[in-house]
């Protein structure tokens, strides 16, 4: 299986949930630039950040989304949470993520070298996306500060 850029073609066939965490911020746009870029087939997209932010409007594929408040039950039927919103917001709400059944892919350092969360760098290891499918915790590390860097793991 190849590593693949979020701004590449992608492989779903499925739509997917996704929640972008940290929407309003210089990743968060990214994520969505890419996202937007690649035609991912978004089923639903559930904008979140800060109560600083919550409730302001992020325009995306020509429509305003209105960004929701990140709390504990932001993430029910979510398939699939981006995080880019510092390191202490990716540790208190990883475990919010993983009870609602979600994937997290987190941006920021808050995982790094903690066993079992793989860090996936795609261009130097992309075999390891082929253990993201099979791992029974939910959480992955991408290399931070390169937000093209997102990956796929379907």
């Amino acid at each position: 299986m190849r590593a693949l850029s979020l701004c590449q073609s992608h492989a779903l066939d499925e739509m997917s949930r996704v929640a972008v965490v940290g929407a309003t911020g210089a990743v968060g746009k990214e994520i969505l630039r890419c996202l937007d870029v690649r035609k991912f087939p978004l089923k639903e997209l559930r904008l979140l950040a800060s109560s600083r932010s919550a409730g302001s409007t992020v325009s995306f594929q020509g429509k305003d989304h209105t960004v929701g408040l990140l709390d504990e039950d932001a993430f029910e039927d979510i398939d699939v949470a981006f995080f880019s919103a510092g390191g202490g917001l990716s540790k208190q709400f990883a475990p919010a993520v993983t009870k609602a059944g979600a994937t997290m892919i987190d941006n920021s350092s808050a995982f790094r070298m903690t066993e079992g969360v793989p860090l996936i760098v795609p261009e130097v290891n992309p075999e390891a996306l082929n253990e993201v499918r099979i791992l029974p915790q939910r959480t992955h590390q991408v290399s931070e500060c390169n937000p093209v860097d997102f990956f796929l793991w379907f």
